[in-house]
């Protein structure tokens, strides 16, 4: 089988991701065919971007049956990256288009409050919420490097990995299954980032 690959939908930082993993020794391929993906042992939708633009690319490029067969029948390791992550949910207030609804979740704005710049960017503190394979191995408190404007929130609390709070708590890392989402940039994190990248290539396939 192909190793992990990076889906290529045209909305995602690709290069910088991969970069990542080759530093820590995670060999990976970006494809954009349904052959590849098909083929793959582990899966990362990475995202940038407007949540419509992104889902309407990913439903245009072909690949969403092979994605929906890849995640929920053969149940292999898939991880949502910012957009990404906001993609495996119901959908977002950011547009109109139904999300993959892999995860009972909804994305919405941060308050409009004047002491409150959104976009949420730079570095901020998460907190494991559940137990994970992804987070097993992190410590009380972790940084990551964010930048979106729009927050996801869990309809089961079960499905809650991490939280983050800025103006309010929401949903920094979500997990079901074997489908796992994060809201920040795991390749823009150093040390944090490499770690939950390296669990997260450590999953049994």
């Amino acid at each position: 089988m192909t190793p992990l690959v990076i889906v290529d939908y045209g909305m995602g930082n690709l290069g910088s991701v991969r970069n990542m993993l080759r530093r820590i020794g995670v060999d990976s391929v970006i494809a954009s065919d349904e052959a590849t993906v098909s083929d793959a042992r582990q899966i990362i939708l990475p995202g940038v971007g407007a949540f419509d633009s992104a889902m309407q690319r990913l439903e245009d490029s072909g690949l969403r049956p092979v994605l929906d067969c890849k995640a929920l029948e053969d149940r292999v390791p898939v991880l949502g990256i910012c957009l990404g992550m906001q993609l495996l949910t119901d959908g977002s207030e950011e547009g109109k288009l139904p999300g993959l609804g892999w995860i009972k979740a909804r994305a919405a704005r941060f308050p409009r409050d004047p002491l409150l710049k959104v976009p949420h960017m730079g570095w901020n503190v998460v907190h494991s919420s559940a137990a994970s394979p992804l987070t097993a191995h992190f410590e009380r408190e972790q940084r990551f490097y964010f930048v979106h404007s729009y927050a996801v929130n869990v309809e089961n609390a079960a499905h809650s990995m991490l939280k983050c709070h800025y103006g309010m708590e929401f949903d920094a890392g979500i997990s079901r299954d074997n489908i796992y989402g994060v809201q920040f940039h795991p390749e823009k994190s150093h040390r944090f980032g490499m770690n939950l990248l390296k669990a997260f290539a450590d999953l049994p396939c």
